[in-house]
């Protein structure tokens, strides 16, 4: 059995400004993708070029803010939303969704597609790759402020968090890690590493990272405000994810009779 180290969410605090350590997991994120996607960006098969990224990581980290802030009081907190509605703003409470994010940075993303004249799927097929790297960097946040536990287990790695009480609980952020993170950018960056028909990239990362959320949500603790939806398992990330995996398989269907596009040899 393993004990959470229970570290401080503060890593620095100057004055009455408090640095987090998820809001600096976020920066990290951001930082990889903007230096992996400019070494992409020099590709010739690129559809943006380097000094591009900057727009493209601006419209992107706006979209998984405002998306996933959304995201978060629609799909988890409706009610607190209800009776609160400006409870929505109050960001530092903390609440973030990744299936709200994606939708938010479709939408932006699409918007500054929209604006080099290129479709929406060359640009999540040219940034798909480096995303896993910020939802890693994410779940490490989330073991740092020790939330998102796993359900009690006796497996020998079982850890106790304080906030989850006496007993030993699947570390489920650092299987999340695992598999979001550190599983999922190594596929895409490999199967992109080769031309691919347009859409099939993006199709990828949709099955994949449904897949991966589906399977950790069997051992990860259900919100407590929501509990499970149906036959005593299904939560709300599985039911999320599910028209990921199914609309990622339908576009990788479609992609297939595409053209391959670009070169990247």
């Amino acid at each position: 059995m393993l004990t959470h180290p229970n570290i401080d969410p503060v890593a620095l605090s100057l004055g009455p400004v408090k640095i987090h350590w998820y809001g600096i997991m976020y920066l990290l994120g951001f930082a990889a993708f903007w230096y992996l996607a400019r070494l992409r960006a020099r590709k010739p098969w690129s559809p943006l070029r380097p000094e591009q990224v900057d727009d493209l990581l601006f419209y992107g980290a706006m979209g998984v803010i405002v998306g996933g802030r959304l995201g978060s009081m629609l799909f988890y907190n409706f009610d607190t939303l209800l009776a609160d509605p400006w409870s929505l703003f109050r960001v530092w409470e903390g609440g973030m969704s990744f299936h709200g994010g994606m939708l938010g940075v479709i939408v932006a993303v699409w918007l500054y597609a929209r604006k080099l004249g290129r479709s929406l799927l060359e640009i999540t097929d040219f940034g798909a790759p480096m995303v896993p790297i910020g939802l890693g960097a994410g779940r490490i946040g989330n073991f740092i402020n020790g939330e998102l536990w796993g359900k009690p287990t006796d497996l020998p790695w079982g850890m106790v968090f304080q906030s989850g009480g006496p007993l030993p609980r699947h570390p489920s952020q650092l299987y999340e890690f695992l598999l979001e993170g550190v599983v999922l950018f190594v596929v895409l960056w490999l199967y992109s590493a080769r031309p691919r028909p347009t859409g099939a990239v993006s199709a990828l990362f949709l099955v994949c990272y449904g897949l991966f959320r589906f399977v950790v949500e069997f051992v990860r603790e259900p919100d407590a405000n929501i509990g499970y939806l149906a036959w005593g398992w299904l939560t709300m990330g599985q039911l999320l994810s599910l028209p990921m995996i199914l609309a990622g398989a339908g576009l990788y269907l479609w992609a297939q009779r595409q053209p391959l596009r670009g070169d990247n040899s």
